[in-house]
């Protein structure tokens, strides 16, 4: 006998719902040609400015060698350029490109078809987050 959604712990529920629509938004996003984590990269980077791959690793509260890996990826697809830092040379800046902003854009569109925006969804999750 299977057990009802409805039945379901509320922390089960919140997992299971959040996997679903992950799953879904990472099939669409490969589809053309967008990883999850590259988009995260992109954000933040479209956010901030131009900036280095710790930060952006801090920022996303993943391991920078997870965070270069990204990278690597996003780079070699054509969403993000690094540069040689104009001030430390070791160093490199990572910033967008056209491609990024458009690949951006179109995931913009994506997420709102797998998840439209509902304020009170987003305050009761902000709620979550805040109080963890």
């Amino acid at each position: 006998m299977h057990e009802s959604a409805e039945e379901w712990p509320l922390g089960r529920l919140l997992s299971a719902a959040a996997r679903a629509v992950e799953r879904d938004w990472d099939e669409r996003l490969r589809a053309v040609g967008l990883t999850h984590a590259a988009l995260v990269a992109i954000d933040i980077l479209l956010r901030t400015g131009p900036t280095g791959a710790d930060t952006l690793a801090r920022t996303a509260r993943v391991q920078p060698q997870t965070m270069s890996r990204t990278l690597e990826r996003a780079e070699r697809d054509g969403l993000v350029e690094r540069t040689p830092h104009p001030e430390d040379g070791r160093r490199r800046v990572v910033a967008v490109t056209e491609g990024g902003k458009r690949a951006w854009d179109t995931a913009q569109h994506i997420e709102r078809e797998v998840l439209p925006d509902d304020p009170d969804l987003r305050r009761r999750l902000l709620q979550v987050l805040r109080s963890t």
